[in-house]
């Protein structure tokens, strides 16, 4: 099992001495600088060409809608392709699609369905990468570094994080949010340039290529006899809903209409991250052990932000549970990611994620459509607060599942080859 001894600053460091790694990171280092500054930027975009939370939430559905249905298909693909590959022409594609919203927002010609439109093809995009992004990782450090490797990439999230929200609200109220976008269309750009150098070897097979429906029924048939994955991700699709609807839709809206405005929800998202940074530096120094146990106790934090914007929308004391949201999810994030990769075969890994993600995310944009409507009847502190309170309840239930409860981290296996191995 692993061992109770804390990490030194060096074993923390060790997943950037192996050369795959360390460009993987710089490329998502760069990716992460813009592409946290363009949710602030996208939202008061909309905001801005259609003044309705129904309409923000129709453009973030349009996104939704087909990262979800070519879920399983992108799972497929990195597994059969390679995840390098898949990840290098989603950065490409999401360049060009960002860059196209930016200048129609600086033209001055932006329109609603043009977000929808964009929108939906960067969704597409963001279904291939997202399951080979979740699965590349334990094909680019030892297994022993896995959650240092993981915490690093955390740790360059949630740092920036802290600053790209509140420097897009700074771009929205000064020049515009089109700049953002355009900021973050560059830094595609620059991740596929710095992840070029990343090889993997192909993956090994044995006999004919199975079809892509024996290979989306295997992993079904893995995921549905696997309690502790399927009583997770069951949980999250009510628990997203809720995210999605509450913080996401009506989160913006509210702070629109109030004096939170642009800047104090820019400060609010800031605060979260900051919370990531702040537990990040703690998991560095504490190994994991019952990583589900820790992460669905950290996720109900969560809730904590809506039930605060329902309660007393202010920036200061919104900005206060955000932090602590920010911890928990932190602690969820590492707990869940080294579930997956220490127990899911690696074979199976992209399209365990895939299903993982289809399930949390499937009903995402039932909240984002649905709850501008509820709140137009009910009204926006009310149906934050019932939805805060509701997930928060959701997140613990997961507990009475002994296979969530008790789930322990596994032994290290051996290390990965860090020579350079053929292009996938």
């Amino acid at each position: 099992m692993i061992r109770n001894a804390m990490f030194t600053r060096s074993s923390a460091l060790a997943p950037l001495h192996e050369p795959r790694f360390r460009w993987y990171f710089l490329s998502r280092l760069v990716n992460l600088a813009g592409s946290t500054m363009a949710p602030v930027a996208l939202a008061f975009a909309v905001l801005e060409v259609s003044d309705s939370a129904g309409a923000l939430g129709l453009v973030l559905a349009a996104r939704t809608i087909p990262e979800v249905v070519f879920l399983l298909f992108g799972g497929v693909v990195a597994d059969r392709l390679g995840r390098a590959l898949v990840i290098q022409v989603s950065n490409l594609g999401a360049a060009a699609t960002q860059a196209a919203i930016a200048a129609l927002l600086i033209s001055g010609h932006a329109e609603l369905w043009h977000f929808v439109v964009l929108g939906a093809f960067n969704g597409t995009l963001s279904s291939m990468s997202m399951p080979a992004m979740a699965g590349i990782v334990p094909a680019l450090v030892p297994r022993d570094q896995l959650q240092p490797a993981n915490l690093l990439i955390a740790m360059s999230r949630g740092a920036l994080t802290i600053i790209g929200p509140s420097v897009a609200a700074v771009l929205v109220a000064g020049v515009g949010p089109g700049w953002a976008l355009a900021a973050d269309a560059a830094t595609w750009l620059g991740a596929a340039v710095l992840l070029a150098p990343v090889r993997l070897p192909p993956r090994e097979r044995h006999g004919s290529t199975p079809s892509m429906a024996r290979e989306l029924r295997e992993g079904w048939d893995y995921v549905r006899s696997t309690t502790w994955l399927w009583v997770v991700v069951l949980a999250f699709g009510f628990m997203n809903v809720i995210h999605a609807g509450g913080l996401l839709t009506l989160g913006p809206a509210l702070a629109n209409d109030t004096d939170i405005g642009a800047h104090g929800w820019g400060l609010i998202l800031s605060a979260e991250a900051f919370g990531v940074v702040a537990m990040t530096l703690v998991m560095m120094r504490v190994p994991v052990r019952r990583p589900l146990r820790s992460g669905m106790l950290g996720v109900a934090f969560l809730g904590l932000p809506l039930i605060v914007l329902g309660a007393h929308p202010q920036t200061g004391a919104v900005m206060v549970v955000a932090v602590l949201a920010g911890m928990g999810t932190e602690v969820f994030n590492l707990g869940w990611n080294l579930a997956m990769q220490e127990h899911v075969p690696d074979e199976m890994l992209s399209r365990a994620y895939s299903y993982d993600m289809l399930g949390s995310f499937v009903a995402i944009p039932v909240g984002q459509l649905t709850f501008g409507p509820l709140a137009a009847v009910f009204g926006t502190r009310e149906v934050m607060l019932a939805g805060g309170v509701v997930y928060v309840a959701i997140a613990l239930l997961t507990l009475l599942s002994p296979s969530v409860r008790d789930l322990r981290r596994v032994a290290a296996a051996g290390a990965v080859s860090t020579t350079s191995p053929p292009a996938s």
